[in-house]
């Protein structure tokens, strides 16, 4: 399967796939959009601290994995890409790092750790 290279944050995808795990539960909705964010941020860090080809890959299936359970589909294209590509690709990490910082503007709170 090919993934369109154009990216775009789309706040919606997320959004949906929350509404659709927990209805009109605003308190289960934060909740699940916090547990994405700090698992996405948690496999973004692995990857700027990997030190082999090996850690940088599982980081980057991971965050794929994550990012296809919530739908969010341009995060999981560059995790993809990530995982297939050349291990420690600066500028690839750098888009991933812009794509999960698209994501703290839609949240209630400022993570402490957002990867630079």
């Amino acid at each position: 399967m090919r993934y369109s290279h154009t990216m775009a944050y789309d706040p919606g995808a997320l959004d949906k796939t929350l509404a659709a795990a927990a209805g009109d539960d605003p308190s289960l909705v934060a909740e699940l959009r916090s547990a994405f964010f700090e698992s996405a941020q948690r496999q973004v860090s692995a990857l700027h601290n990997a030190v082999n080809d090996q850690q940088w890959q599982v980081a980057a299936w991971r965050l794929k994995g994550l990012a296809a359970s919530f739908g969010v589909v341009d995060l999981m294209d560059l995790a993809n890409r990530a995982g297939e590509g050349v291990p420690f690709d600066k500028a690839l990490l750098q888009r991933i790092d812009k794509s999960l910082a698209g994501f703290s503007g839609s949240f209630d709170f400022a993570p402490d750790d957002t990867p630079q």
